[in-house]
């Protein structure tokens, strides 16, 4: 991204949907996002390797999904900067009749998202927080493409860990989904051995758009609340998770 941003855009502040899109190896970031994604990798060198992963658990899951599951609809909950095999690139690869709604509180992600996703089909992005999620329902069900009464995927990869205290939230979205629909979620964990370097990336995330919160496993379970919990094996490989468990969690699991 060229160092002259458009009108509203501050560089001078870290965002955390531009140091994901730096180490995913995109160009929409700024020198304070690389900057700051340099002090997290020098904390946590796996860290690279993590947001490669987290993106490989996403689209299998997707994948998965939108096949051997049948779910024809996709929303994606602070779905940051559109980047390589999006959500519903990868569903359309599988079913071309799937349909999918980003979702982020950025307005500037929200306006960069819609242009890049203008000429694509049964696709829209609209803006809202993850603290409200009637109004983010209301929102996506007011685009058409999503219809509240069918099992749909909600995804929340890489989100929860830079809200406080989300689980009323979660359990309300989990309410609004109909019986058959699947909930993705991926989040940082915190380790005690790590203790030292999880301060470090909270430094850092404490100087950019949102804070960070690590939880362990079992308090990223509980945001699944009674739904079935799938085997994580089918979405990513034992060798790849062992090495994604160094920096988080992620799992699937769908509404009775």
């Amino acid at each position: 991204m060229t160092e002259n941003p458009p009108a509203g855009i501050d560089i001078s502040t870290p965002n955390v949907a531009r140091i994901y899109d730096f180490m995913l190896g995109g160009k929409d970031n700024f020198a304070a996002d690389r900057e700051a994604a340099e002090q997290i990798i020098k904390a946590f060198p796996e860290s690279r390797e993590g947001v490669q992963l987290n993106r490989e658990f996403l689209g299998n899951a997707v994948r998965h999904l939108a096949g051997e599951a049948g779910i024809r609809q996709f929303v994606d909950i602070g779905a940051g900067l559109p980047t390589q095999n999006n959500v519903h690139q990868v569903a359309h690869s599988v079913n071309p009749d799937a349909r999918a709604v980003y979702v982020d509180n950025d307005p500037v992600v929200c306006v960069h998202g819609r242009a890049l996703l203008a000429n694509s089909p049964n696709v829209a992005m609209v803006e809202s927080d993850l603290r409200k999620p009637d109004e983010i329902w209301s929102r996506v069900l007011e685009t058409g493409l999503i219809n509240g009464d069918e099992p749909v995927a909600v995804l929340l990869v890489a989100v929860l860990h830079f809200l406080d205290d989300p689980y009323a939230e979660v359990a309300r979205l989990r309410e609004l989904m109909a019986p058959g629909s699947h909930l993705v979620i991926t989040h940082l964990s915190s380790k005690d051995e790590r203790s030292g370097d999880t301060e470090t990336m909270r430094q850092v995330y404490s100087r950019a758009s949102s804070g960070v919160v690590p939880r362990t496993l079992a308090d990223i379970q509980r945001f699944f609340g009674d739904f079935e919990l799938l085997d994580s094996g089918d979405f990513i490989s034992p060798q790849a998770l062992e090495r994604f468990a160094v920096l988080g969690w992620a799992g699937v699991a769908r509404k009775p």
